[in-house]
């Protein structure tokens, strides 16, 4: 798939090859042109993303300015591909020390490509499907030139993906079972180069446009944030929280790797921002190389699933399952958290279990119960901090109204008194010394001398999840550019205001400010070369899905190996995740796998009676694309923590997924109890749930781990492992000894819908011949009850025939219905479409009762293990 990276590579090789661009001119105008286009790339996003092109146009008359905007995404990939074929070398062997002459001629190709659409834009819309052969020419150059720079910036991985779609587009249609599952007959050269370029079906759609408007402006701040020393800090403060515990370093790199995974777009990266600091600080008090650099590892694979960036694919979740950005954040918020303290709880068994200890700390040292009741306040805080805004929100109305400029004054008073503060203390040292003894800093002049940095981020929440009378939430993309705006402000000026408020040389830090700024537009433009020309590849089987519709040949063979068994078909789905996340950046990762395995768990699922919320499944298979991050052999963030470590980066790679077993977990969960993704959850039943369900993870992370209060026998690993089980799927249990539903069929369904209380949801099993193969299938659609007219009031008309419930074909409707519409059923067949079953949820006793025995079977555990106990537990 990829050539595996070797481990006598620095950690920064392995950055800059599989993010930033390994190639360094020596030639000095060569690299001013990349360090130059870097830094118009950066700043053209911050041109598009504001309201300046809008405004200049309305003053100005010239509608340009607004052009500029609505052909951004051709503009966007025209700097990706220029930016992939000078920063990456085509080949091991080509010259790092300077752009060869064909490497000029594939950039001139490929910007050619892109800008043509914009240069002949009005052409191309009088003549929509009419391709000339200029169009096809170019679309052919365009496809061409992104497939290499995909390959020179990501490696075979997604090249050789795309590349089975783009055949199966072509020539799907010779194949006969191919074609009895799609109904697709081929397609022209025309028709797909068309399809795939001149229009926004392919390349240029969803992702691509997600990537320029959003994407990048997150991955900006995040760059900016880091130069500025944002992320130095965040490492600092962590180690203050957590160093001095045992274990400290270890537990320090999950929190410093949350922190910074949640605004960084690469898993890579996260490994090495955090891991060049703490890996070293982990082998130096005990960590074996391999279980160093696995914590690093799960920690930063972690910190892509976690919000509110999520590694940019929360953005395009918004546009797949199209839902509220702010939703998004919400589902994935318990899930993420969860796995982290588990994370730490394995960080502090693997410490107990080799007997570590933590950093020296100077002063009082923070107890134990002390970091717990913050974490879990910090978290607890993230949670209702909506609820907080509004409030303050609420009690600053007088003063602020509907003025941006308060808003801006009170933000700047805040900044520089942080700042007067910050200078009162000492600066945030870099690293440790390397020889000395390794010692935690004090939490309190950590925290609050790098405190201002939390303003843009606080900026960045604020816009994205406030609402009052009269004030609507930011978008995504506008949060962004107010919070990347004055984290640019923090960059230039954080620097020389501290420096007047000690007295020391202010021009010499405005220099150095300015560094960091130019820097940070250079990072931002860099980290994104990779991301910029992967959406635009993961377009192009997008693309193909919507020409031919060729998820529905994976589903058809997933739904025969499974047997239409849920669990081997979840199981199916999870691997096929892993194996198509291998190599892919987080946002690629997320497009081909929901693209690809979603439809599959919706459709399979379905069929099989297993109906869930479109963001669980997308969730689903987003985490196990993820998860291929640390799965050997292609792992690339293993190779980049055995880099720092110098362990095996295979060992590394195994261990740290051995370690991220628990975030394996949880797709499984929240696909059949959707209650851990908040769905329908108020604010005290979510309390109790987030209590729950970490406690459920602590024991499952116990059971592998094997050491819980003591080491465990086999027998005990197993006893935790089933009190884990009880407490995540309680309603397993009940559904044992209770019948879920009551089902009936046939005229006796009509009935069952009039007695269902209004509102309340009705599964409603829906047989008859599929449109495509004409075998009879099953498909299961919830609806919502409303009596005897539970089917009519969504568009659904059925008849009795000799004792049969028929159902006749709907026009229209709404999308519950989509699964039986005639596009999926022929309903002219000699087989009928027919209402098999009807089912209502009963009323049951609560599910939580299931808790009591396995709460008591886990006092049962901790009384045997205690006598065994030959160490304290913290």
């Amino acid at each position: 798939m990829v050539d595996q990276p070797s481990v006598d590579r620095t950690a920064d090789d392995m950055v800059a090859e599989a993010d930033t661009g390994a190639r360094n001119p020596s030639i000095a105008w060569q690299a001013k042109l990349i360090f130059g286009t870097c830094i118009v790339w950066s700043l053209f996003q911050l041109y598009i993303a504001s309201r300046v092109p809008g405004m200049v146009a309305q003053a100005t008359g010239m509608n340009i300015f607004a052009n500029i905007v609505a052909q951004a995404r051709y503009v966007h990939l025209a700097f990706a591909i220029a930016l992939a074929t000078m920063a990456f070398p085509l080949t091991p062997s080509a010259p790092k020390d300077r752009i060869p002459w064909y490497d000029w001629a594939l950039m001139l190709l490929g910007i050619s490509a892109c800008l043509y659409l914009v240069v002949f834009r009005f052409e191309i819309a009088d003549r929509p499907g009419l391709w000339t052969t200029t169009d096809i020419t170019m679309s052919a150059i365009g496809m061409l030139v992104l497939m290499v720079a995909v390959y020179r910036s990501l490696g075979l991985p997604l090249v050789i993906i795309a590349s089975a779609f783009i055949a199966f587009a072509f020539f799907g249609g010779y194949s006969e079972w191919a074609r009895n599952i799609t109904n697709y007959g081929g397609a022209s050269l025309s028709k797909a180069l068309g399809h795939y370029w001149m229009q926004t079906e392919g390349v240029f759609g969803v992702a691509l446009g997600v990537s320029t408007t959003m994407i990048f402006l997150f991955v900006l701040f995040g760059a900016l944030l880091d130069r500025a020393g944002g992320g130095n800090w965040f490492i600092k403060v962590a180690i203050a929280l957590l160093g001095a515990l045992r274990g400290g370093p270890a537990k320090a790199s999950v929190l410093s790797s949350m922190l910074t995974g949640m605004i960084s777009g690469s898993s890579i990266a996260n490994t090495v921002t955090t891991g060049t600091f703490t890996i070293p600080l982990m082998k130096r008090i005990g960590f074996p190389a391999e279980k160093a650099g696995a914590v690093e590892v799960a920690s930063s694979t972690n910190g892509q699933l976690t919000p509110p960036v999520m590694g940019a694919a929360a953005f395009l979740m918004v546009e797949y399952v199209n839902i509220p950005y702010i939703d998004v954040v919400k589902h994935a918020f318990l899930p993420a958290v969860i796995s982290y303290i588990a994370l730490l709880y394995i960080v502090h068994l693997e410490s107990l279990k080799m007997g570590l200890k933590g950093l020296d700390k100077p002063g009082r040292k923070i107890g134990v119960l002390m970091i717990l009741i913050l974490f879990l306040s910090g978290f607890i805080f993230l949670g209702v901090l909506a609820f907080a805004m509004v409030g303050l929100r609420a009690l600053l109305d007088p003063v602020m109204g509907e003025s941006v400029y308060a808003s801006v004054a009170i933000v700047a008073v805040l900044y520089v008194l942080l700042l007067k503060i910050a200078a009162g203390l000492p600066e945030i040292p870099e690293d440790n010394d390397a020889d000395g003894a390794p010692t935690a800093p004090r939490l309190t002049p950590t925290l609050i001398s790098g405190l201002y940095f939390a303003i843009p981020i606080f900026i960045l929440v604020w816009n994205l999840m406030v609402r009052t009378e009269g004030l609507e939430r930011l978008s995504p993309a506008l949060s962004a550019f107010w919070a990347t705006i004055f984290m640019i402000i923090i960059a230039l000026t954080h620097r020389p205001i501290k420096a007047m408020f000690r007295g020391h040389d202010v021009g010499l830090e405005a220099r150095a400010g300015w560094a960091d700024f130019v820097a940070g537009l250079v990072l931002g433009a860099r980290n994104m070369i990779g991301i910029g020309v992967a959406t635009g590849a993961a377009g192009i089987i997008v693309g193909t899905i919507s020409l031919t519709g060729a998820h529905q040949v994976i589903g058809q063979v997933i739904e025969v190996i499974s047997g239409g068994n849920l669990i081997i078909l979840l199981i199916l789905v999870a691997i096929l995740s892993l194996i198509l996340g291998m190599g892919l950046p987080t946002t690629a990762n997320y497009i081909v796998v929901s693209s690809l395995m979603a439809p599959v768990i919706v459709s399979v699922g379905a069929q099989a009676g297993l109906i869930v919320p479109l963001i669980a499944v997308h969730m689903f298979v987003f985490y196990f694309g993820i998860l291929a991050d640390d799965t050997p052999p292609v792992g690339l963030a293993a190779y980049a923590a055995a880099a720092i470590s110098r362990g095996d980066p295979i060992k590394t790679g195994i261990q740290g997924f051995a370690y991220d077993i628990r975030t394996a977990l949880l797709p499984f969960l929240f696909i059949f109890n959707t209650d851990l993704l908040l769905i329908d959850v108020g604010l005290f039943k979510a309390v109790f749930i987030f209590f729950v369900a970490l406690l459920a993870m602590l024991l499952f992370a116990a059971a592998t781990q094997g050491y819980f209060i003591a080491k465990s026998r086999k027998w005990e690993s197993a006893a935790l492992l089933l009190i884990a089980f009880m407490l995540f799927r309680p309603g397993f249990f009940l559904d044992q000894v209770s019948e879920k539903y009551e089902t009936a069929t046939g005229p006796a369904a009509l009935e069952l819908m009039a007695d269902v209380p209004q509102g309340q949801d009705v599964r409603i099993t829906v047989q008859g011949p599929d449109f495509d193969t004409f075998e009879v299938r099953p498909v299961t659609i919830v609806l919502p009850s409303a009596g005897a007219e539970t089917l009519s009031a969504q568009g659904l008309a059925t008849f009795e025939e000799d004792g049969v419930l028929k159902l006749e074909e709907p026009f229209g409707g709404p999308d519950l219905i989509a699964p039986v519409s005639g596009q999926e059923f022929d309903y002219y067949a000699d087989d009928p479409v027919v209402v098999t079953s009807v089912q209502v949820e009963r009323d049951r006793l609560p599910k939580e009762l299931f808790f009591i025995p396995a709460l008591l079977l886990l006092a049962g555990v901790v009384m045997i293990q205690r006598p065994r106990a030959t160490q304290p537990a913290f």
